[in-house]
């Protein structure tokens, strides 16, 4: 038996005996186990030597896509705030169920109305994470200024450091980054975004309904969350169709797509290096040259 998965059910008064404990695969940032006591059944996330805050965003995320009631996201019964490197947890709600004929369309018109949830400002008031990555977070009036300072910038340097960045990509990227208000001219509303809506991040729970996992939220382009689902597939022809149905993309959508992308490729070039390398020069080199 896991005691940190008792003791954090037992925090939230679960004190029944545990069933089952079954380790689950999937994530490459956190341990998981499906936990079924004699009273319920729960997802467990656990953690070790993380940042204070590691589990309080991604629960903070949940509650906001919860409070848009436009998709589904698992309830959150527990979490821990470590104070140094011991091992913490994170339970949640158990939903686990089979797509049916027309999950994926739901999912499309639950994402766009999640994207109507808008905020005052563009950005989030903490500090969240792209995987194990730190993502540096303000409320700012301005969409591109947010994009340039707490998304391309904080990648920039991470970069540079970790030696990503040869001086022709350095070049470039900074070239992109001096340039981006001539692409971005767009009308931008400040959307409630999940943040790292991959194909993975999503799933069919009870009822075939869609269910929303693992948020970094923010607001900011609708238009931006849309790019990065089409970086590594994952959502079918229904889902867009249905997404567009309730929230038109703008008329330049297919020009700054690729904008967009470059974000999510430069923060897997510094999690896995020059794998992602020739997907982030072609985008730099299809904008500068």
């Amino acid at each position: 038996m896991n005691p940190l998965i008792h003791q954090s059910l037992e925090t939230i008064g679960d004190t029944s005996s545990i069933k089952e404990t079954t380790p689950i695969s999937g994530g490459d940032i956190n341990q998981a186990f499906y936990v079924r006591t004699k009273e319920q059944e729960y997802f467990v996330k656990t953690n070790k030597d993380v940042p204070e805050h590691f589990f309080r965003v991604e629960a903070k995320g949940l509650e906001y896509i919860r409070d848009t009631k436009a998709i589904r996201v698992p309830e959150v019964y527990h979490y821990d705030e470590p104070k140094g490197n011991e091992q913490v947890a994170l339970v949640m709600e158990w939903l686990k169920g089979e797509p049916t004929g027309d999950t994926e369309e739901r999912l499309g018109r639950g994402v766009a109305n999640m994207h109507k949830a808008y905020g005052e400002k563009f950005g989030f008031e903490e500090d969240t994470f792209i995987g194990s990555l730190p993502q540096p977070n303000r409320l700012v009036e301005d969409w591109t200024t947010y994009y340039h300072d707490y998304r391309l910038v904080p990648q920039f340097n991470m970069a540079a450091e970790k030696g990503q960045l040869p001086l022709e990509r350095k070049q470039r990227l900074k070239k992109l980054m001096e340039r981006l208000p001539q692409w971005l001219t767009h009308e931008v509303k400040p959307s409630l975004l999940h943040g790292d809506l991959w194909g993975g991040n999503w799933m069919a729970g009870p009822n075939g309904d869609p269910c929303l996992i693992d948020p970094s939220v923010f607001y900011g382009d609708h238009a931006f969350e849309m790019a990065f689902t089409e970086v590594f597939g994952g959502y079918s022809e229904g889902f867009y169709r249905a997404y567009q149905e309730e929230m038109p993309l703008p008329e330049n959508y297919e020009d700054i797509k690729p904008l967009y992308q470059l974000y999510y490729l430069l923060a897997h070039l510094n999690l896995f290096g020059e794998a992602y390398a020739g997907s982030v020069d072609r985008i730099l080199k299809r904008y500068v040259g």
